[in-house]
């Protein structure tokens, strides 16, 4: 899975089902994050998502300290309306988790003053925050799957001097 989103807070079970639709169309990880205020077989939850949820990866963390066990914190990039850096600085790779919190789309504020330099705005939709969970998904994924390598986040060393120019690949 070349991207991750994780939903931090509960949020309803209607927009997180949103969220994982958003997911399914990209082949993107999902990751929620809990407590939830709904159980993942509830009905409106499972309605609102994608139409084969076996294609779809998706996990349940029972709260923020587990799900900090299984990620590593230098793949976790944190998006909130309210930020004013601009995502085009995140530094995004294939397998980012793209963390975001409820459906107000802020983080909680014990993340921001942790993780200050790894807080960026949700990428705009003609201009806008998108007003939603769900839209704000699906910028996020097409703004990240866009800018994503798999280059390392510091090379190790110097590349090695060949005598050769090196030749690039367009993207």
């Amino acid at each position: 899975m070349p991207l991750h989103i994780a939903l931090l807070d509960p949020v309803p079970a209607e927009i997180s089902g949103g969220v994982a639709r958003q997911c399914a169309a990209v082949d993107a990880s999902l990751h929620l994050i809990g407590p939830l205020e709904f159980a993942s077989d509830d009905g409106a939850f499972r309605k609102a998502g994608p139409t084969d949820w076996e294609a779809l990866d998706w996990w349940l963390h029972p709260g923020w300290r587990a799900f900090r066990d299984a990620m590593s914190r230098e793949r976790c990039l944190y998006f909130s309306a309210d930020s004013e850096r601009d995502p085009a600085e995140a530094p995004f790779r294939t397998n980012s988790v793209l963390v975001l919190g409820d459906e107000t789309l802020a983080l909680p504020d014990k993340i921001r003053e942790k993780y200050p330099d790894r807080v960026f705005r949700v990428p705009r939709l003609a201009g806008k925050v998108p007003a939603d969970l769900p839209n704000a998904t699906k910028a996020l994924l097409a703004f990240a799957a866009k800018r994503a390598t798999d280059a390392p986040a510091a090379p190790t060393a110097p590349p090695k001097e060949s005598g050769k120019p090196a030749r690039r690949r367009r993207r």
